[in-house]
């Protein structure tokens, strides 16, 4: 039995209703919807500029290690850094997104990411870059929690999932176009000029987002500013939501373990990789596409679906260790699992947290965060290609089985 919390209600609200009854079933006033196609064109510009800073350091460490006379494997620690900061932004200012609205919190957090990244830059040596990434991975953190809520409140619904769907693609997309941008740019403008570039680019997002976004919903304001964060415990430990966690985790452990695992176990060459990755990008972007079809489709029955799918997939690497095309098609597959699954989950647990949506998205974004660092040594746990095909298409699998498992608790579908 799910364990009671403020905010939260009891039902999964996976189906996609009217805006007046969804929105009296959760106490939240009717309110007008935001247009489209303006806010799908920032809020996905603003997903790839936000995830992609993950990234995008990856092909600038060695001018980056030449520069301060330092080694490359000491400075992966601004890709490490950057990913903490990333993960206790979210648990911050997801619930502080509840109390204060989506909007204000992003036009706060995008113009202060704009600054951090700008002292990236600016950086005189690797210690100060250490720290200033970590700072920069807060001040982006604000956009995935509010950005999706947003999306899930004021996108009309029977856009919401296309929507959701888009914008999680985007932020899956971003690992590979910024690393090639990057990989391009480098030469012209070199790694201070990359960083310059991407904070014009978040004072740019600022005023795309600020034009086309509502006025924030009224909310509660009752209560200290750490009365926000009360729900936390609940949203954590409620057993719906903590299956779906669980296989937000499994997820993404696995979609950075797949192209780790490429790598380091000598898959393919360099440009091969490059194919490979890139090969994903027709998913990313065609499945988001289909979600008017798949939307119809409960969130959970979706999400069980295509994490299954997906571990079919790597199961069939695994068996036939397919090189090639037949890998690029088999990575194809396992991608659009992974780029439906994800929106999917979201969606579930947006459904399920009621007007506690930001906190329990920041937890999700959590997930997300703690899933794809654990990928990496996941990959180098299993001494080889194949059984890492293996052990991750089990462990879907046993994500699925989990999602399943959710949709039978008491005031769950």
């Amino acid at each position: 039995m799910a364990i009671s919390f403020p905010h939260v209600i009891r039902r999964s609200g996976d189906d996609v209703g009217s805006v007046s009854a969804r929105e009296r079933v959760r106490g939240e006033p009717a309110a007008d919807v935001a247009r489209f196609g303006p806010t799908m064109v920032a809020f996905v510009l603003t997903a790839v500029l936000v995830s992609g800073q993950l990234y995008v350091v990856i092909p600038l460490l060695h001018d980056m290690a030449a520069g301060w006379g330092a080694s490359t494997g000491a400075l992966t620690w601004l890709v490490t850094a950057f990913g903490i900061g990333y993960g206790v932004g979210f648990l911050v200012f997801g619930p502080l997104s509840d109390r204060f609205g989506r909007r204000r919190l992003l036009l706060l957090g995008l113009p202060l990411a704009a600054v951090t990244t700008a002292l990236v830059a600016l950086s005189p040596s690797p210690e100060a870059a250490f720290a200033l990434r970590a700072l920069q991975g807060v001040a982006v953190a604000m956009f995935p929690p509010a950005g999706m809520a947003y999306l899930a409140e004021r996108v009309e619904p029977r856009r919401r999932v296309v929507a959701i769907a888009a914008v999680t693609g985007a932020f899956l997309a971003s690992a590979v176009v910024l690393q090639v941008a990057a990989q391009v740019l480098v030469g012209a403008v070199g790694w201070r000029g990359l960083f310059g570039l991407s904070a014009a680019g978040f004072a740019l997002a600022a005023l795309g987002l600020r034009a086309v976004m509502l006025p924030d919903l009224p909310r509660e304001g009752s209560g200290s500013l750490l009365s926000v964060y009360r729900s936390v415990p609940g949203l954590l430990f409620d057993r719906v939501l903590l299956l779906r966690y669980v296989a937000t985790i499994v997820l993404m452990v696995g979609f950075v373990a797949v192209y780790t695992g490429l790598q380091i176990y000598g898959m393919a060459s360099p440009s091969e990789l490059l194919l490979l990755r890139a090969g994903g990008l027709p998913s990313i972007v065609l499945v988001p596409l289909l979600m008017p079809w798949l939307g119809r489709i409960p969130a959970t029955t979706r999400a069980v679906s295509l994490l299954f799918a997906g571990a079919v997939a790597l199961a069939v690497i695994g068996w036939t260790a397919a090189a090639a095309l037949g890998l690029v098609l088999l990575l194809a597959v396992y991608v659009a699992s992974i780029t439906g699954g994800l929106p999917s989950l979201n969606e579930a647990v947006s459904a399920r947290a009621g007007q506690a949506r930001g906190t329990a998205l920041a937890l999700f974004s959590f997930a997300l965060a703690v899933g794809g660092s654990v990928g990496p040594q996941v990959a180098a746990a299993f001494g080889g290609f194949g059984p890492l095909m293996y052990g991750l298409a089990i462990a879907m699998t046993v994500a699925a089985a989990a999602v399943l498992a959710s949709t039978l608790s008491r005031g769950a579908r």
